[in-house]
């Protein structure tokens, strides 16, 4: 070995003491146990590390030696399932038995019987009778008395007809009235004087039979005819030819306005006349608030009320024509070019009431919708007079409520 000198060792010193330092650093290491260097449950860090990234080195959990807490197990088990639809059992029914059944019976029977039971009535025992107390004859003998005397009917409550259910006609003017006994039934403004619009050709058929005139006559309808009032249309044309029958016929049924104007045209001195007659049969029948100034009812100055109508009712109901024509629900006629068919104006004879015996429909703007009836309840006649109804199916609703009425209190 050549042994230099010391002095050209002496620059190298530095780095031999790097050295030196980093095996006694690497020296010291292998000398620790692994199991001290870490923490339980961590796991150690490289000893290669060194300088800067050795003192970010940190110790990291091992996950395979952690022991899950006892709280973690707790809520994995009660880990919340899927939602499913749980169905209960149907609750069992308990049929009571034969005997205990028959003795709530008994106890029902001796209590009713001895009116200790008031919500409940006695049972009628089977094979017998119920049994009708003193009172319940007594009552009874008395209704039957009053009705053999000719009580006076009513409208009953338990029948539908309350204050509430009367607000629900929309009839502006009503009269109803029981002929037999003259007992009124129902009335709302029955005294106002108002347009009674074709209801006016009842009392033309009344002077038109009057006359006395053969039905088989032939009438011709002429320019006079028209309507100049409120320029309606008709399907009789100019210069059409019908007997005397037809055209009264289709003027009650149809309301047609050429028939009547036909009807009081042919009459002995003319419209002036027919009209007078018009007002002469009102004043004889006691309608003190009726006026007639032509025979189709197109004028709005035909007036009249509702009561004053009623009587007009009964008067035209004697006449077995009228009955007849104004209750048919079409006609067929034949005036001279082809022929015409016609159908009832009222909805309720075409739709097959039986009740009507008689009836007269009407409409003008200012006369609203009206009808009158004379409805046959039983044996008992009522007519029913409808007047200024707002809508076109108002006064048929009116009229339907009130024959239900009609036909549960008086039968």
């Amino acid at each position: 070995m050549i042994r230099q000198p010391i002095f050209r060792l002496a620059p190298r010193l530095p780095a031999l003491r790097r050295l030196l330092v980093l095996l006694l650093m690497t020296f010291a290491a292998s000398l620790l146990p692994k199991a001290a260097s870490a923490a339980p449950g961590t796991r150690a860090c490289a000893t290669t590390a060194h300088g800067a990234h050795a003192r970010r080195c940190i110790a990291k959990p091992n996950k395979r030696h952690i022991k899950p807490a006892p709280h973690a197990k707790r809520a994995k088990a009660h880990k919340p399932r899927p939602h499913t639809t749980i169905r209960k059992k149907p609750r069992r029914r308990v049929t009571p038995k034969p005997t205990v059944a028959a003795q709530h019976e008994r106890l029902h029977r001796k209590r009713a019987a001895r009116g200790t039971h008031p919500k409940r009535k006695p049972l009628p025992t089977p094979g017998h009778a119920p049994r009708v107390t003193a009172s319940a004859r007594a009552a009874a003998a008395q209704a039957a008395a009053a009705a053999s005397a000719g009580a006076r009917p009513q409208l009953l409550a338990s029948c539908g007809y309350t204050p509430a259910t009367k607000r629900l006609l929309r009839s502006r003017a009503i009269y109803v009235v029981d002929e037999r006994t003259g007992t009124v039934l129902l009335e709302r403004n029955a005294s106002q004087i108002r347009p009674i619009a074709s209801v006016s050709k009842l009392m033309t058929a009344v002077v038109s039979l009057d006359r006395r005139a053969p039905l088989a006559r032939r009438i011709s309808v002429t320019g006079a005819d028209r309507d100049t009032i409120k320029f309606t249309g008709s399907r009789l044309k100019v210069g059409s030819t019908l007997s005397r029958r037809d055209m009264l016929h289709i003027a009650l049924m149809s309301s047609e306005n050429r028939a009547a104007a036909a009807l009081s045209r042919d009459y002995p001195g003319g419209r002036p006349a027919f009209v007078a007659a018009m007002n002469r049969k009102a004043r004889t029948l006691g309608m003190s608030n009726t006026h007639f100034v032509n025979a189709t009812g197109l004028s709005p100055r035909n007036v009249s009320t509702a009561r004053d109508l009623s009587r007009l009712v009964a008067a035209a109901n004697r006449y077995s024509t009228i009955r007849a024509f104004s209750t048919d629900r079409a006609q067929i006629v034949r005036p001279g070019h082809g022929q015409l068919s016609y159908v009832n104006s009222n909805a309720l004879v075409r739709g097959g009431d039986r009740h009507i015996t008689l009836q007269k429909t009407g409409f003008i703007n200012e006369a609203g919708h009206c009808v009158v009836m004379r409805y046959q309840i039983g044996a008992r006649p009522v007519d029913v007079v409808l007047l200024d109804a707002p809508g076109p199916r108002d006064h048929i609703a009116d009229a339907i409520r009130i024959r239900n009425w009609l036909n549960c209190s008086l039968h």
